[in-house]
């Protein structure tokens, strides 16, 4: 092909293809995963803004805190000359809980709605050893009775000038399936488990912080407020337990900071426990045939627990061993939630 042809074609191709034109560039746009952190969705979303570390009384005040090490083994679990209250004391898990205050040295009241405290916890008071350096107390309160709660607390601090620990074990269950449920045993049900354990808290924090103790307040929720228990038809217990973890958190968030008088420091946990053998338990066997063995396949040692091993970690939670612990939620289940 010679030169001419070849010219001739390009030419009548350029004229047949459209004009080229350059476009201006399109305007960028920043999706919003990375939009500027002055933008109107960034403040939205931002959190709370941190204090300087001066406007924090933490930084100011430190938590007198007992050195024991090298006094004795064990020391920062000692609970000599400690105040505590128990609420549920007259048997069962509150029981065990309260024996294991006074077997590390604490003065320990026992409050339950009965005027006469269970056979239980006169066995208990006999256990008691005069080398422990503690001491059994029983007084009537109804966690329902919220003035006379009140009171009775109160009076135990001001007799004492102190409280320094608080373990809330009184409780109440309830099987009845969803559908039956009245209005009337839902309120039952919340003003036990839930408002008496809410009241517990709050009277015992107002002598806590009226008597400058850097206090610790368990409330006794259950594996139950996270999972739902198979066999058991428990819906208003099981949602009561799961706000009383809530209430924890929530408690510890406001009542945790040092104050500026040299109050608070006022830790708040849980101890949620899986399916323990107590008075109340077997009223649910009784109620529910074949419970107990459906129960005891459930988790990996393949029973039921006994109250007296938890009473480690209320000591614990009590004591000094856990002075940086606040808002956290002890689940001691046998393995029943880790399936």
């Amino acid at each position: 092909m010679s030169l001419a042809t070849r010219a001739a074609r390009g030419f009548l191709r350029s004229r047949a293809a459209p004009p080229f034109v350059v476009s201006p560039p399109a305007a960028t746009r920043i999706p919003n995963a990375v939009r500027p952190f002055h933008s109107t969705q960034h403040q939205r979303n931002a959190k709370p803004r941190n204090p300087e570390p001066r406007e924090h009384p933490a930084h100011e005040l430190k938590p007198p805190r007992d050195f024991n090490f090298g006094k004795s083994p064990f020391a920062d679990f000692s609970l000599k000359g400690r105040v505590f209250i128990v609420t549920g004391g007259a048997q069962g898990l509150g029981l065990s809980l309260a024996e294991a205050l006074v077997e590390a040295g604490g003065k320990v009241y026992c409050l339950d709605r009965q005027d006469e405290p269970h056979a239980d916890y006169g066995t208990a008071q006999q256990r008691v050893m005069p080398e422990w350096g503690g001491s059994l107390h029983y007084r009537q309160a109804d966690v329902v009775d919220t003035d006379g709660l009140d009171r009775v607390i109160s009076a135990i601090a001001d007799k004492n000038q102190r409280l320094d620990g608080v373990i809330a074990a009184a409780g109440i269950n309830q099987i009845t399936p969803a559908i039956e449920y009245t209005v009337e045993d839902i309120n039952k049900m919340l003003a036990v488990n839930y408002t008496g354990v809410f009241v517990t808290a709050q009277s015992s924090a107002r002598q806590m912080l009226k008597h400058k103790c850097h206090g610790s307040i368990c409330l006794i929720a259950s594996m139950s407020g996270f999972v739902a228990n198979h066999g058991m038809l428990s819906p208003v217990y099981n949602s009561s337990k799961a706000a009383v973890i809530q209430l924890s958190r929530n408690l510890a968030m406001e009542w945790s900071p040092l104050r500026g008088d040299g109050s608070g420091g006022i830790r708040v946990n849980c101890i949620s426990p899986g399916h323990i053998l107590t008075p109340m338990v077997e009223r649910n066997f009784a109620e529910v045939p074949g419970l107990r063995e459906e129960w005891e396949g459930h988790n990996m040692f393949g029973r039921l627990a006994d109250t007296t091993e938890f009473k480690g970690a209320g000591l614990f939670l009590m004591s000094n061993a856990s002075t940086f612990m606040t808002g956290s939620n002890l689940v001691i289940d046998g393995g029943h939630t880790a399936w």
